[in-house]
């Protein structure tokens, strides 16, 4: 499908999705099912590379799917370096993308430290705003949210519709727990993110980014202080 689909097609599709799906599906054929839907070069994949469990199953599906990256110019550079690792090794198109102003140029404008003092705004500008431009070129996303994220994630759906750019959204992990992506992670090989052995169970920017202790919430080390969860991209 060369066409952008309408909002009506998408429902379509998310209530074939839910007689078709279950929570013992597996990702690889959600992302299969999504790119019959719309055309593989119409499908792309986001990561913060956290850690490379979605890229792995995308790359095994779809090879040489787009998967999209946003540099905010703010990731810690083990990120950074596995996103490297990852387009050497796994069979994906990876697009990095950027935000339309370098961190000086923001700190010109907006003043030093924006995340520091408006976090909500510096997610807005560096991370949601160039992959929404970059989701234009498609007509659906795959996304690495999981139930067990955080309690405010725990309704997360297979297959829905993303309402703010009337797009196909896929969460074929939706149902997979922290000891499955474990168990996927080391049976397969995967890379992984150096951080997340430091503490760091749920990694973005650095400045953003705390290691948390053993059994506390994966997320509770994001945004300290700020009462914020999610960057925007989700919402």
């Amino acid at each position: 499908m060369s066409q952008r689909p309408d909002r009506e097609q998408v429902l379509d599709w998310v209530a074939e999705a839910a007689g078709r799906f279950n929570p013992g599906s597996h990702p690889e054929d959600v992302l299969v099912w999504a790119a019959e839907k719309v055309g593989v070069r119409r499908l792309a994949v986001a990561t913060s590379f956290a850690d490379t469990v979605l890229t792995h199953l995308a790359a095994r599906a779809l090879p040489g799917v787009d998967v999209l990256f946003v540099d905010t110019g703010y990731h810690f550079v083990e990120t950074i370096g596995l996103r490297d690792a990852v387009a050497d090794v796994y069979d994906v198109t990876l697009r990095t993308l950027a935000p339309v102003a370098s961190v000086a140029e923001q700190d010109a404008a907006e003043g030093p430290e924006l995340y520091a003092r408006n976090p909500d705004k510096c997610c807005a500008l560096r991370k949601v705003a160039p992959f929404s431009a970059a989701l234009q070129e498609y007509s659906a996303w795959a996304s690495g949210l999981r139930r067990d994220d955080h309690n405010s994630r725990a309704d997360v759906e297979l297959v829905t519709l993303d309402p703010r750019r009337d797009l196909l959204k896929i969460n074929p992990l939706a149902h997979w727990t922290q000891e499955q992506v474990d168990a996927y992670t080391e049976e397969q090989s995967l890379l992984v993110n150096p951080l997340v052995e430091l503490g760091y169970r749920s990694v973005g920017c650095a400045p953003c980014t705390a290691p948390v202790a053993e059994g506390a919430d994966p997320r509770s080390g994001r945004w300290a202080g700020f009462g914020k969860l999610e960057c925007g991209m989700h919402s």
